[in-house]
């Protein structure tokens, strides 16, 4: 494992430089080209001047910017760092007046004028992540998760939450919290399905864990960015996951709790992000603040403006964050635990799931995402038995931020999924991808195609490694629950009685990452003359010319510096990488926590069948009508292709819930029909065929069975070769005569 990291990190950095390089030779040529075209020393002169003119003005612009920033974080502290939502709302619920009180709260989106929703049509929940910063990431822009669902007329909700948690706040609560948020939600809309509840982040696990303990509660769920298997990530890629064994697992978690008072400041965590790449969060995301001072002040203040709101934790809610999830990956085990006596078992989570990840995601990478579907299921074979829809999806190159904000996924990813949830509890039980095609048109009038490609266990395997690297994290995991037990034996009573609540706030009020923002801030005396004196800039700016070597040069000098930055973190990660391998994969080690890596047990492939579920479905094969002869046939057909399109989906969809006899059908009972159907599509295929014409007992009912499904299906021409001999042996059986275009239905 020690030579496949260093060789990834190798190829990875060789390749990366290499660009790196030709990029710099670029801006070296460029620079040259500049210094020479100015032809002589009078003119060179006149260009150094003004490009000293110009970065003189753009440094007073840029201190203006940086104090218009502390200005908005002190402000938006002062005002108790509401959620940084573009849309007005209103308070439905707050959870500090629930029975078991929290500081979330249950916020409804008022619609941008010009935009109508619809009570009866399914409400979103999103659920913003605790990781550090405040909420509203989820709807800060029009192009964003509130924004697109608002334009489908959908009522949307804001799972928000205050700066500072309730005393003695535990994730239980919280989880309490949020199925109190449900059941006012669905009493607010009695009329329409499930809401769909979309978590982002952190958000995500506790998207899952809601869903799980509450399943009477939740419609779909969508996981953007979650991480669910947290020991997961490939070999010489993803050094954020040795964080704990570098570290001591919970330990630090605990140490600075107890030094901030039994509060966990959520700055710690902002920062660690940062580290991840300090070349540009150090470097370059100011640079181009000041290069381009002119026009570019109005989006970094808003983006600050939430990555500068820092939220508290407990000591309880961050110890169990560690502890269940990032250090003991207990959740994707089976042996996380809510609270005392309740577990946590993603099986009963009985709604569709999507899962959204991006191979650009360093924080939550595609195997952190993904791998607790394997580790959670058999195969494949159990998905479908218990009913359940689990959708994948995962982007080319988009990094963590970007799954939540970027325009382009708003409109590409996250526009396709919500057109795609309104269909989703019609497609067959199942692993499938999510494959979204570009199709024509461009901006916001491009169009895409969606396909649903049936997925295997082997498939999601194919995305990580071989995952032998994971027994070492249960030597982490057992070291941590030790140094924990020590810590809290001998040092943890010395700590605590040492600090008071006033050293407590003092440290968090003189956080770096506080620090940064306050002191540039206009209540400093020093920063008295910036603002009039970027006002006078302003007025008398002039552009500097696009070709003037100096500022070339500068650019140059600028990446020069990010990619020494750039270098310095790789070579963090090889070490990193290196030092955990040796520390925690040797014998000894993995020895030491073999105990804590033992798998969750699960049924071998061929118990399946003796499943409850599957003898019921089976033992109605030849039991049922016209609806159960529909869906099995559509069963039947949508396992002979590999994949199945939304176009084809929603015709389904629109068949299943708005034709008799399906429209007079409740949505369990829709959802029990199309399980037990697949059930038997899947174990007695054949049998089920050949029992058709017991469930469409007159011509008519076949006739009109057959044209459903000609609809739904499509034409024979788009069809694959092992439908159309499916398609055959269905109208054979049904003595059907075989037609070759689909009827308008």
């Amino acid at each position: 494992m020690l030579r496949a990291a260093v060789e990834r990190h190798y190829a990875r950095n060789r390749h990366d430089y290499r660009q790196a390089a030709e990029r710099m030779s670029a801006h070296v040529d460029t620079v040259t080209t500049a210094l020479t075209a100015n032809g002589g020393p009078a003119p060179l002169a006149r260009a150094w001047l003004a490009y000293c003119r110009d970065a003189a003005e753009r440094a007073v612009l840029f201190a203006d910017i940086m104090r218009q920033r502390g200005d908005i974080f002190m402000a938006h502290e002062a005002a108790g760092a509401p959620p940084v939502l573009i849309y007005d709302y209103d308070l439905v619920v707050d959870g500090a007046d629930l029975p078991r009180p929290s500081n979330y709260i249950l916020l409804r989106i008022k619609p941008k004028a010009g935009t109508e929703t619809f009570d009866w049509k399914r409400p979103y929940v999103i659920i913003d992540p605790r990781a550090g910063h405040g909420p509203g990431i989820g709807g800060f822009k029009k192009d964003s998760q509130v924004g697109v669902a608002l334009a489908d007329g959908h009522p949307v909700y804001f799972v928000a939450f205050r700066p500072h948690p309730v005393d003695g706040q535990t994730i239980a609560d919280v989880t309490h919290t949020e199925a109190a948020f449900l059941r006012e939600i669905r009493k607010l809309h009695p009329s329409s399905p499930k809401p769909i509840i979309v978590g982002n982040c952190q958000g995500g696990w506790a998207t899952a864990i809601l869903a799980a303990t509450n399943p009477d509660l939740a419609g779909p769920i969508v996981l953007n960015g979650a991480p669910m298997a947290y020991w997961s990530g490939r070999i010489g890629q993803d050094p954020m996951r040795y964080t704990g064994g570098m570290v001591g697992g919970v330990l630090p978690a605990m140490i600075v709790s107890d030094l901030g008072g039994g509060i966990f400041d959520g700055a710690n965590l902002v920062m660690n992000f940062e580290m991840l790449n300090p070349g540009r969060t150090w470097w370059r995301k100011y640079y181009d603040v000041y290069a381009n001072a002119d026009d570019e002040p109005s989006r970094f203040l808003e983006f600050e403006k939430w990555w500068g709101g820092f939220f508290l934790m407990t000591e309880a809610e961050i110890r169990w964050i560690v502890e269940q999830l990032f250090v003991g990956n207990r959740l994707a085990r089976n042996e996380a635990r809510l609270e005392t006596g309740r577990g946590i078992d993603l099986k009963t989570i009985r709604a569709p799931v999507i899962v959204f990840a991006s191979y650009g995601d360093n924080i939550t990478p595609p195997q952190q995402a993904l791998n607790w579907i394997v580790d959670t299921y058999v195969d494949e074979r159990e998905i479908e038995v218990l009913g359940q829809r689990i959708v994948y999806m995962i982007h080319e190159e988009v990094g963590h931020l970007g799954i939540f904000v970027s325009s382009s996924v708003a409109r590409r990813e996250h526009t396709e999924m919500s057109s795609t949830l309104k269909t989703i509890e019609a497609l067959a039980p199942g692993l499938y991808e999510m494959v979204i095609s570009d199709v024509k048109g461009q901006g916001d009038q491009k169009l895409f195609t969606v396909d649903f490609k049936k997925r295997t266990m082997a498939d999601i395997a194919l995305v990580d490694d071989k995952r032998g690297e994971e027994a070492a994290f249960a030597a982490v995991a057992r070291l941590s629950e030790n140094l924990a037990e020590a810590y809290d034996l001998t040092a943890r009573p010395f700590v605590r009685a040492s600090v008071a609540p006033p050293m407590a706030e003092i440290g968090r009020k003189w956080h770096p990452m506080r620090a940064q923002r306050a002191l540039f801030a206009s209540e400093n005396p020093a920063m008295a003359a910036i603002g009039p004196g970027a006002e006078t800039v302003r007025r008398n700016r002039v552009p500097l010319a696009a070709d003037n070597p100096f500022l070339h040069g500068e650019r140059l000098m600028a990446d020069m510096i990010e990619q020494s930055l750039n270098m310095w973190r790789d070579m963090r990660a090889v070490m990193v990488e290196t030092t955990f391998l040796a520390l925690y994969a040797n014998p000894f080690a993995l020895w030491f926590g073999h105990e804590h890596a033992r798998p969750r047990m699960l049924k071998r492939p061929d118990e399946l069948r003796t499943l409850q579920a599957v003898q019921t479905a089976l033992d109605s094969i030849k039991i049922g009508g016209f609806g159960e002869a529909v869906v099995r046939m559509l069963v039947l057909l949508a396992n002979t292709r590999g994949d199945v399109r939304r176009d084809r989906l929603e015709r389904s969809s629109e068949v299943l819930t708005r034709r008799a006899p399906f429209a007079a059908l409740e949505p369990s009972a829709r959802a029990r029909l199309i399980h037990q159907q697949s059930l038997i599509a899947e174990f007695e295929p054949e049998e089920g065929l050949a029992a058709l014409p017991l469930l469409l007992t007159t011509k008519a009912d076949r006739v009109r069975a057959m044209e459903y499904v000609d609809y739904i299906v499509g034409a024979v021409e788009e069809m694959e070769p092992h439908t159309v001999e499916r398609m055959a042996e269905i109208r054979a059986v049904l003595d059907l005569p075989f037609e070759t275009t689909a009827k308008a239905g």
